[in-house]
């Protein structure tokens, strides 16, 4: 689960780590007031979305003004005419795709001298099953770019869970980013808190890009974007509560209703399975047979008939979806179950697209039995190759 900016500045500001002043609106007449309870001269506004690069983004509609979702105001009626130009407009980033992002709230803040910019992160190394601190002197810009065009100026190193954070964790990450004098004691004690946020909060990612200098000889979280796992919400009421539906895949949420793993993607043949593992042998060879999965389904082991149901509802609601896979191994899982809810699902929603179903395991035959007697237009297929082969020529003819 992912935040917006300004909620993660309000989650660095409770851990100690220096944060600017900011206020977060949903309308344009909302400004004066926000703004106005800042120091000023300078006043920035961001539009909030959950994707990165808004600063190099540009808007569809010609009414949002000049390109960027990050911009410079030097009075509270020019910040006020920005957030009117950016709210309710689609903005595009190279994080969003061609689709792009509405932009449905701004962050008004206060600005900032800079001396520097630079990068920090945390994130998890599943490598290594530990946090990984990755720091750079090129702040600012995509850590991807840094990687590819410049990879020595990036520092990376885990934290040994068994011995726990030091404050030479600390000092590693200023000597890095070339920091000195009281910068380096700001440095320990900010990486301090920012690990201590990261564990306590269970999260998957924490990115500052930049973390800034200020002339001052002070640093600063100028951005920041924070990632937590799914897996452990249950145990943050507090982080479920920053959740912002509107920034999801409608697809993906009503899919988390049914506590079904989806994942859209960019592809025309939609895949439903049981096992995360057998999904992803799925995709490969819708792939290999020459076409591309339109998404990520694992249906889980002890799937319902309403639970399958509902999973092929969302596959068949997505329009570039051109033919269905349903590949399921019964372990668990019971094929009559599966084939009961296809059954029900296609009677209520109908077949616009090509069907191939490959069962094994479980009641298979039973299953398969269910799905000859339905009076459906179903291609069956013996095993994972043959459903693969069946259902891109069905696709490309």
């Amino acid at each position: 689960m992912n935040i917006h900016e300004y909620q993660a500045k309000a989650l660095l500001r409770q851990y100690g780590a220096p944060v600017s002043e900011g206020h977060a609106v949903t309308k344009a007449d909302e400004v004066k007031a926000a703004a106005g309870q800042l120091g000023g001269p300078l006043w920035v506004v961001k539009a909030q979305i959950h994707a990165g690069g808004r600063g190099k983004g540009h808007f569809l509609e010609k009414e949002a003004g000049e390109k960027g979702g990050v911009r410079l105001a030097k009075s509270v009626s020019e910040a006020e005419e920005l957030a009117r130009q950016m709210l309710g407009r689609t903005l595009v980033t190279h994080q969003t795709g061609p689709a792009g992002k509405q932009v449905n709230r701004i962050y008004i803040e206060d600005g900032s001298d800079i001396s520097r910019e630079l990068y920090l992160a945390l994130l998890v190394d599943r490598g290594t099953s530990r946090v990984n601190f990755v720091a750079s002197t090129e702040g600012g810009m995509d850590i991807e770019e840094v990687a590819a065009n410049t990879p020595e100026k990036i520092v990376s190193f885990s934290v040994d869970p068994a011995s726990g954070l030091s404050d030479f964790h600390g000092r590693r990450v200023a000597f890095a980013l070339g920091l000195e004098g009281n910068q380096v004691k700001q440095c320990v004690a900010l990486v301090k808190n920012l690990y201590r946020l990261f564990i306590e909060k269970d999260m998957e990612m924490l990115e500052i890009n930049p973390l800034i200098v200020t002339p001052d000889g002070n640093i600063k979280a100028l951005d920041a974007k924070m990632g937590f796992d799914n897996n452990a919400l249950y145990r943050h009421a507090d982080i479920v509560a920053l959740r912002d539906e509107t920034e999801e895949d409608p697809k993906e949420l009503e899919a988390s209703k049914y506590d079904l793993n989806y994942i859209a993607l960019d592809g025309e043949i939609g895949c439903m399975v049981n096992g995360a593992g057998l999904a992803m042998a799925t995709m490969d060879i819708i792939k290999l047979y020459g076409a591309e999965p339109a998404n990520f389904l694992d249906v889980g082991g002890g799937a319902t008939k309403e639970k399958v149901a509902e999973a092929f509802k969302i596959i068949t609601s997505d329009p570039n979806v051109k033919g269905i896979l349903v590949n399921i191994f019964g372990g668990i899982m019971r094929n009559d179950i599966i084939a009961n809810g296809i059954v029900a699902a296609v009677k209520e929603v109908g077949l616009q697209v090509p069907l191939v179903v490959r069962l094994e395991g479980t009641n298979v035959e039973e299953g398969k039995r269910i799905i000859a007697e339905s009076g459906l237009n179903v291609i069956p297929a013996d095993n994972l190759s043959d459903a693969a082969e069946k259902i891109v020529k069905a696709v490309k003819g």
